[in-house]
């Protein structure tokens, strides 16, 4: 059994054993709950969000610390208001009450203590969903199963020099590999209702970055030959870039050619299931104002 102990924190695969109590661990979050944003939320997958909105809290910190993030106000600055276990269990009935499909946690990793406590507290009638980067250790997942419905993992690179430049995680791909098999072990492939709403299981996303199609192609072969063409996988075609990095092919948005061929790709491999986001998807106006709303 893994201690979820933040007093030497190894919730995640970076394993710096922190005390989190003390100052900050690799994730840059202390031992205090951050949240910048608990509301309805219509920019995931039509499974997800559905015409109701999926009850989304965004979390603040991350302990994968990728350049390109569209999230940087949360992920890297850390901005958000400081919660206790018992006011996020209140935060789900809230969004509950609003109708929401889902309770989504959204870059959930450093948190994993406080999710169970407030899980333990409240447990929401609708599926609850893991929204993560799949920067996640197996142990770490098998603390939330049964608590878990839904997974949603990014499996974001099968290059590890890629993952090393863009993430500083170079173990990137063998941690979500093994990750994602945990993810599938404990729900197997996506599930939807009568009305097509998630309700278990795991759908894989994979965004495209510039330049490097060829790290996407690896990463849709690896998922068609591990789990078959029928595995749910939504490929993400939002890629902005809303600051300068060092990196020259960061610093634009995908062409229609390589949106078109990673299109191909997918398309050619036979996935059955899942979704091929829009042209149109990517710029700020997609973006949630985290404004502290619902926290």
């Amino acid at each position: 059994m893994i201690d979820l102990d933040l007093r030497s924190c190894e919730l995640c695969p970076r394993l710096c054993r922190v005390n989190r109590e003390e100052k900050p661990g690799a994730c840059g979050c202390s031992a205090r709950l951050l949240a910048a944003r608990a509301a309805l939320h219509f920019g995931e997958e039509p499974c997800i969000s559905g015409a109701e909105g999926s009850g989304t809290v965004f979390f603040a910190g991350c302990n994968l610390h990728c350049v390109f993030c569209q999230n940087h106000k949360i992920s890297r600055e850390r901005y958000g208001r400081e919660l206790r276990a018992e006011r996020l269990a209140d935060i789900f009935c809230e969004l509950e009450a609003k109708g929401a499909n889902n309770i989504n946690l959204v870059t959930p990793t450093p948190w994993v203590t406080e999710i169970i406590k407030a899980l333990n507290i409240y447990r929401p009638k609708v599926p609850v969903l893991y929204n993560t980067s799949g920067y996640e250790r197996v142990e770490v997942l098998r603390a939330l199963e049964g608590l878990v419905d839904v997974w949603l993992p990014d499996y974001k690179y099968a290059d590890s020099a890629l993952a090393a430049r863009f993430s500083g995680a170079a173990n990137y791909p063998e941690v979500a590999r093994a990750a994602i098999r945990e993810m599938y072990r404990q729900s197997g492939n996506l599930k939807l209702n009568a009305a097509g709403k998630a309700v278990s299981g795991v759908m894989i996303r994979h965004l495209v970055l510039p330049l490097h199609l060829k790290n996407s192609f690896a990463v849709l072969d690896e998922i068609a030959e591990a789990y078959g063409t029928e595995q749910y996988v939504s490929l993400m075609f939002q890629y902005t870039p809303f600051r300068e990095t060092r990196y020259p092919e960061l610093n634009r948005s995908l062409t229609a050619m390589e949106r078109k061929r990673a299109e191909d790709f997918f398309l050619r491999l036979g996935f059955q299931n899942g979704y091929i986001q829009e042209a149109d998807s990517r710029g700020s106006r997609f973006l949630p104002d985290f404004n502290l709303e619902g926290v």
